[in-house]
């Protein structure tokens, strides 16, 4: 169980960049063009959403089973042990909390002004997300690409 669920929040990272980039995208046409907002934007921020909320679901699921979290003081001192129990919850957390917050906000007002608004905090949101992932390359967190 802990193994597949592992591969699926693994994997569904790179489905939620994909859509993060292109609400980003979207925001930024549609702020430079002033655009009004309108269903297929809705349509993009609650895929997005929707995709957000079930990587929150699972990662959560995975920092309750998951041998890689530890409670101890000793923690602090593991690159490894701190990254997981402290670092990547937190950080995905306040990411996840911004998209989730702007998005429902962007469902309710249809101005354009609410592509700006997407654009400043899905990039920051995007930002964070980057940071914290625990990318194959980053040897001491000892992760895969999947």
């Amino acid at each position: 169980m802990y193994n597949g669920l592992l591969h699926a929040h693994s994997g569904i990272r790179y489905i939620a960049l994909a859509l993060m980039l292109i609400a980003i995208l979207q925001g930024l046409i549609g702020w430079l063009t002033n655009k009004q907002f309108g269903k297929v934007h809705k349509r993009i921020i609650n895929l997005n959403m929707g995709v957000f909320v079930a990587q929150l679901v699972i990662g959560i699921t995975l920092y309750i089973i998951s041998s890689k979290v530890l409670f101890d003081p000793a923690m602090f001192k593991s690159t490894l042990l701190r990254f997981y129990t402290l670092e990547h919850p937190l950080m995905m957390l306040i990411a996840s909390i911004i998209v989730i917050h702007y998005s429902c906000k962007a469902k309710a007002n249809s101005s354009y002004h609410t592509h700006k608004k997407l654009f400043i905090s899905h990039t920051i949101a995007l930002i964070i997300i980057v940071a914290s992932i625990p990318w194959p390359f980053r040897e001491q967190l000892g992760a895969g690409w999947f």
